[in-house]
């Protein structure tokens, strides 16, 4: 299972909020890649990239950070207002490995048909993100009335590989994340699920892990907070704890 430490960005800086909240924003490093080569030196092998900005659709410079970001020689995830083929093509031109499309998925899945004509089944990946059971979009500030299994079988039918699951709810709370809930959505999808939201021990990347149905974990403010060593959720990933 692959571990991906979460850099999530507003207007170039690192910052992680809380459920999404912009009112709920800790700062963390005005040097993103300063940030990226720690985890990197760290032993990470993906990263996740978030542009906040972007997700509740202000400009940023943050495609600017993408680029400096990727020619540190590992792959990035990047997420983050990827609403048209034209945002696509941008985030795949400064670097991006592999993009998430989140509100766009559910508004325009017509642009995640595009997005795999432009890169492939392991480029792109769609956002399930809910709160109460039920998909929310727009940086989480609307809701829909879909559960993300059903989200998530239409985008399989698509051609969609990989998603990535948040648990609005849990998302930068430090209280633990949804577990059952990820392992339950991977095996009702089919699809290489990565969660994401309130991930705070080995335990819960064990579990993940061990399911083997989980591809991926997100983790962000645990690294931050240092409740929560880079080097023990890698272990933990392979079961090594």
């Amino acid at each position: 299972m692959i571990i991906y430490p979460a850099i999530d960005l507003r207007q170039g800086q690192v910052v992680r909020l809380r459920e999404g909240n912009l009112d709920a924003l800790t700062h963390f490093s005005s040097d993103p890649v300063e940030t990226a080569r720690r985890w990197i030196d760290q032993g990470a092998e993906w990263l996740h990239m978030v542009n906040l900005d972007g997700a509740f659709g202000e400009q940023s410079i943050n495609l600017a950070v993408l680029s400096e970001v990727a020619r540190l020689g590992i792959p990035v995830q990047f997420g983050g207002g990827i609403r048209s083929a034209e945002a696509v093509k941008q985030a795949f031109e400064s670097g991006a490995s592999r993009i998430v499309i989140g509100t766009a998925a559910i508004e325009q899945p017509d642009l995640v048909i595009e997005a795999l004509r432009i890169g492939d089944a392991e480029q792109v990946a769609i956002g399930l993100d809910a709160k109460n059971g039920k998909v929310a979009t727009r940086g989480w500030q609307h809701m829909t009335d879909k559960t993300p299994a059903e989200l998530g079988h239409e985008m399989a039918a698509l051609g969609i590989k990989h998603a990535l699951f948040t648990d609005v709810s849990k998302d930068g709370r430090l209280e633990g994340s949804a577990v059952q809930d990820t392992i339950a959505l991977a095996e009702a999808t089919g699809l290489q699920i990565i969660a994401s939201g309130g991930i705070t021990s080995e335990s819960e990347i064990m579990a993940l892990a061990s399911s083997g149905v989980v591809a991926g974990a997100v983790i962000g403010m645990a690294l931050y907070e240092g409740r929560l060593s880079l080097k023990s959720a890698l272990k933990a990933a392979q079961g090594m704890v």
